[in-house]
Protein backbone atom coordinates (compact mmCIF):
# COMPACT_ATOMS: atom_id res chain seq x y z
CA UNK A 1 0.00 0.00 0.00
CA UNK A 2 1.58 3.23 -1.09
CA UNK A 3 1.65 5.54 1.91
CA UNK A 4 1.60 9.31 1.68
CA UNK A 5 5.08 10.81 1.41
CA UNK A 6 6.02 12.53 4.63
CA UNK A 7 3.15 10.92 6.48
CA UNK A 8 2.73 8.56 9.35
CA UNK A 9 -0.79 9.71 10.23
CA UNK A 10 -3.23 12.56 10.08
CA UNK A 11 -4.50 13.97 13.32
CA UNK A 12 -8.27 14.28 13.33
CA UNK A 13 -9.66 17.76 13.71
CA UNK A 14 -13.21 19.00 14.00
CA UNK A 15 -13.84 19.45 10.29
CA UNK A 16 -13.85 16.55 7.86
CA UNK A 17 -11.34 18.18 5.54
CA UNK A 18 -9.22 19.79 8.23
CA UNK A 19 -6.86 16.87 8.82
CA UNK A 20 -3.20 17.76 9.12
CA UNK A 21 -0.29 15.42 8.57
CA UNK A 22 1.67 14.65 11.69
CA UNK A 23 4.47 12.71 10.12
CA UNK A 24 7.47 13.24 12.35
CA UNK A 25 7.81 9.95 14.22
CA UNK A 26 9.39 11.15 17.49
CA UNK A 27 6.71 13.83 17.84
CA UNK A 28 3.66 11.72 16.99
CA UNK A 29 4.84 8.92 19.27
CA UNK A 30 4.70 11.32 22.22
CA UNK A 31 1.62 13.36 21.30
CA UNK A 32 -0.76 10.59 20.16
CA UNK A 33 0.65 7.35 21.62
CA UNK A 34 -2.60 5.37 21.64
CA UNK A 35 -3.48 6.20 18.04
CA UNK A 36 0.03 5.54 16.74
CA UNK A 37 0.38 2.31 18.68
CA UNK A 38 3.16 3.64 20.86
CA UNK A 39 1.57 2.47 24.11
CA UNK A 40 3.56 -0.72 24.67
CA UNK A 41 6.39 -1.34 27.09
CA UNK A 42 9.92 -0.46 25.96
CA UNK A 43 10.73 -4.15 25.59
CA UNK A 44 7.85 -4.81 23.17
CA UNK A 45 7.11 -3.78 19.58
CA UNK A 46 3.91 -4.59 17.70
CA UNK A 47 4.15 -6.01 14.18
CA UNK A 48 1.38 -5.31 11.67
CA UNK A 49 0.58 -5.94 8.01
CA UNK A 50 -1.79 -4.04 5.70
CA UNK A 51 -3.69 -4.71 2.46
CA UNK A 52 -4.18 -8.48 2.51
CA UNK A 53 -5.05 -11.23 2.44
CA UNK A 54 -3.30 -12.00 -0.82
CA UNK A 55 -2.93 -15.62 -1.98
CA UNK A 56 0.32 -14.79 -3.78
CA UNK A 57 2.10 -13.42 -0.73
CA UNK A 58 0.25 -13.82 2.58
CA UNK A 59 0.99 -17.58 2.81
CA UNK A 60 4.73 -16.90 2.40
CA UNK A 61 4.68 -14.41 5.26
CA UNK A 62 2.59 -16.76 7.39
CA UNK A 63 5.22 -19.46 6.87
CA UNK A 64 8.00 -17.14 8.01
CA UNK A 65 6.01 -16.01 11.05
CA UNK A 66 5.30 -19.64 11.97
CA UNK A 67 8.97 -20.60 11.62
CA UNK A 68 9.96 -17.66 13.82
CA UNK A 69 7.15 -18.33 16.30
CA UNK A 70 5.92 -14.76 15.89
CA UNK A 71 2.38 -13.37 15.88
CA UNK A 72 1.19 -10.15 14.28
CA UNK A 73 -1.88 -8.04 13.56
CA UNK A 74 -3.25 -8.16 10.00
CA UNK A 75 -5.25 -5.11 8.89
CA UNK A 76 -7.35 -6.64 6.12
CA UNK A 77 -9.13 -4.99 3.21
CA UNK A 78 -12.76 -6.02 2.88
CA UNK A 79 -12.38 -6.28 -0.88
CA UNK A 80 -9.55 -8.78 -0.49
CA UNK A 81 -11.37 -10.77 2.18
CA UNK A 82 -14.45 -10.96 -0.05
CA UNK A 83 -12.27 -12.58 -2.72
CA UNK A 84 -10.27 -14.82 -0.39
CA UNK A 85 -12.30 -15.58 2.74
CA UNK A 86 -10.63 -18.95 3.26
CA UNK A 87 -7.21 -17.30 3.40
CA UNK A 88 -8.50 -14.73 5.89
CA UNK A 89 -9.70 -17.59 8.09
CA UNK A 90 -6.30 -19.26 7.77
CA UNK A 91 -4.54 -16.14 9.05
CA UNK A 92 -6.88 -16.05 12.04
CA UNK A 93 -6.59 -19.79 12.68
CA UNK A 94 -2.80 -19.46 12.97
CA UNK A 95 -3.26 -17.22 15.97
CA UNK A 96 -2.76 -13.80 14.42
CA UNK A 97 -4.97 -10.86 15.33
CA UNK A 98 -7.32 -9.58 12.66
CA UNK A 99 -8.15 -5.90 12.17
CA UNK A 100 -9.80 -3.76 9.51
CA UNK A 101 -8.18 -1.60 6.84
CA UNK A 102 -11.52 -0.62 5.31
CA UNK A 103 -13.49 -2.20 2.51
CA UNK A 104 -11.91 -0.01 -0.17
CA UNK A 105 -8.45 1.53 -0.03
CA UNK A 106 -9.34 5.20 -0.50
CA UNK A 107 -8.07 8.36 1.15
CA UNK A 108 -10.49 9.68 3.77
CA UNK A 109 -9.68 13.28 2.95
CA UNK A 110 -11.67 12.87 -0.24
CA UNK A 111 -14.65 10.96 1.12
CA UNK A 112 -17.74 12.11 3.00
CA UNK A 113 -18.40 11.03 6.56
CA UNK A 114 -21.41 9.04 5.37
CA UNK A 115 -19.37 7.22 2.72
CA UNK A 116 -16.61 6.42 5.20
CA UNK A 117 -19.10 5.09 7.74
CA UNK A 118 -20.62 2.81 5.09
CA UNK A 119 -17.17 1.60 4.01
CA UNK A 120 -16.21 0.71 7.60
CA UNK A 121 -19.53 -1.02 8.29
CA UNK A 122 -19.31 -3.03 5.08
CA UNK A 123 -15.67 -3.94 5.62
CA UNK A 124 -16.19 -4.95 9.23
CA UNK A 125 -19.11 -7.21 8.33
CA UNK A 126 -17.18 -8.95 5.55
CA UNK A 127 -14.10 -9.53 7.68
CA UNK A 128 -16.00 -10.64 10.77
CA UNK A 129 -18.06 -13.09 8.71
CA UNK A 130 -14.88 -14.58 7.23
CA UNK A 131 -12.83 -14.93 10.41
CA UNK A 132 -15.72 -15.49 12.82
CA UNK A 133 -14.48 -13.05 15.43
CA UNK A 134 -15.17 -9.47 16.47
CA UNK A 135 -13.01 -6.80 14.88
CA UNK A 136 -11.97 -3.94 17.17
CA UNK A 137 -9.03 -2.15 15.51
CA UNK A 138 -9.04 -0.05 12.35
CA UNK A 139 -6.26 1.53 10.30
CA UNK A 140 -7.40 4.05 7.67
CA UNK A 141 -5.80 3.97 4.23
CA UNK A 142 -2.62 6.05 4.12
CA UNK A 143 -2.97 6.62 7.87
CA UNK A 144 -5.18 9.63 7.14
CA UNK A 145 -7.70 10.37 9.88
CA UNK A 146 -10.50 12.84 9.21
CA UNK A 147 -13.62 13.82 11.08
CA UNK A 148 -15.40 11.23 8.93
CA UNK A 149 -12.98 8.58 10.16
CA UNK A 150 -13.86 9.32 13.77
CA UNK A 151 -17.57 9.30 12.92
CA UNK A 152 -17.32 5.99 11.05
CA UNK A 153 -15.31 4.34 13.81
CA UNK A 154 -17.82 5.43 16.41
CA UNK A 155 -20.69 4.01 14.34
CA UNK A 156 -18.90 0.67 13.90
CA UNK A 157 -17.34 0.49 17.37
CA UNK A 158 -13.76 0.54 16.08
CA UNK A 159 -10.56 2.02 17.49
CA UNK A 160 -8.02 3.71 15.22
CA UNK A 161 -4.41 2.56 15.32
CA UNK A 162 -1.80 3.79 12.84
CA UNK A 163 1.93 3.16 13.35
CA UNK A 164 5.18 4.59 14.64
CA UNK A 165 7.67 2.84 12.35
CA UNK A 166 7.40 1.61 8.79
CA UNK A 167 9.51 -0.30 6.32
CA UNK A 168 8.42 1.78 3.31
CA UNK A 169 8.06 -1.58 1.63
CA UNK A 170 5.47 -0.31 -0.88
CA UNK A 171 8.16 1.39 -2.96
CA UNK A 172 9.48 -0.02 -6.22
CA UNK A 173 13.04 0.69 -5.02
CA UNK A 174 12.58 -1.03 -1.66
CA UNK A 175 14.94 -3.86 -0.78
CA UNK A 176 15.08 -6.16 2.26
CA UNK A 177 17.97 -4.06 3.55
CA UNK A 178 16.12 -0.77 3.08
CA UNK A 179 13.04 -2.15 4.86
CA UNK A 180 15.08 -3.09 7.92
CA UNK A 181 16.92 0.24 7.86
CA UNK A 182 13.67 2.20 7.68
CA UNK A 183 12.02 0.24 10.49
CA UNK A 184 14.96 0.96 12.79
CA UNK A 185 15.50 4.52 11.59
CA UNK A 186 13.54 5.61 14.65
CA UNK A 187 13.62 3.61 17.87
CA UNK A 188 10.86 0.97 17.51
CA UNK A 189 10.70 0.08 21.19
CA UNK A 190 7.16 0.40 22.51
CA UNK A 191 5.80 1.21 19.06
CA UNK A 192 4.03 -0.38 16.11
CA UNK A 193 5.69 -1.41 12.84
CA UNK A 194 3.85 -1.20 9.52
CA UNK A 195 4.57 -3.69 6.72
CA UNK A 196 2.37 -5.18 3.98
CA UNK A 197 1.26 -8.65 2.96
CA UNK A 198 0.09 -7.57 -0.50
CA UNK A 199 1.19 -5.20 -3.23
CA UNK A 200 -2.37 -4.68 -4.49
CA UNK A 201 -2.02 -0.93 -3.83
CA UNK A 202 1.78 -0.76 -4.01
CA UNK A 203 4.45 -0.90 -6.68
CA UNK A 204 4.18 -4.31 -8.37
CA UNK A 205 6.71 -6.70 -6.91
CA UNK A 206 7.52 -4.47 -3.94
CA UNK A 207 6.14 -7.13 -1.61
CA UNK A 208 9.26 -9.21 -2.31
CA UNK A 209 11.25 -6.73 -0.23
CA UNK A 210 8.96 -7.50 2.70
CA UNK A 211 9.27 -11.23 2.27
CA UNK A 212 13.05 -10.95 2.15
CA UNK A 213 13.23 -8.61 5.12
CA UNK A 214 10.82 -10.28 7.54
CA UNK A 215 13.01 -13.11 8.88
CA UNK A 216 15.99 -10.78 9.22
CA UNK A 217 13.83 -8.16 10.90
CA UNK A 218 12.51 -10.63 13.45
CA UNK A 219 16.02 -11.84 14.17
CA UNK A 220 17.20 -8.29 14.76
CA UNK A 221 14.37 -7.57 17.18
CA UNK A 222 15.25 -10.69 19.12
CA UNK A 223 18.97 -9.85 19.10
CA UNK A 224 18.12 -6.51 20.70
CA UNK A 225 15.94 -8.21 23.33
CA UNK A 226 12.74 -6.75 21.91
CA UNK A 227 9.68 -8.98 22.04
CA UNK A 228 7.40 -8.68 19.00
CA UNK A 229 3.77 -9.57 18.59
CA UNK A 230 0.30 -8.20 17.81
CA UNK A 231 -0.84 -4.71 18.68
CA UNK A 232 -2.92 -6.00 21.56
CA UNK A 233 -0.08 -7.62 23.50
CA UNK A 234 -0.84 -11.02 25.01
Amino acid sequence: MKKIALGVASIATIGHSASALSWFFPVTKRIIPTITGNNHSSSYTALSFDDGPDPAFTPQLLEILAEKKTKATFFMLGQMVAKYPTLAREVASEGHDIALHGYEHRNHLFRSAKTIAFDLKRGKEVVEDAVDRKIELYRPPYGVISGGTIYGCKKSDLRVVTWTNWGRDWRAIATPESVIHDVFRHNPRGGTVLLHDSDCTSAPGSINSTIGALPLLIDRFKSESISIGPIVAR
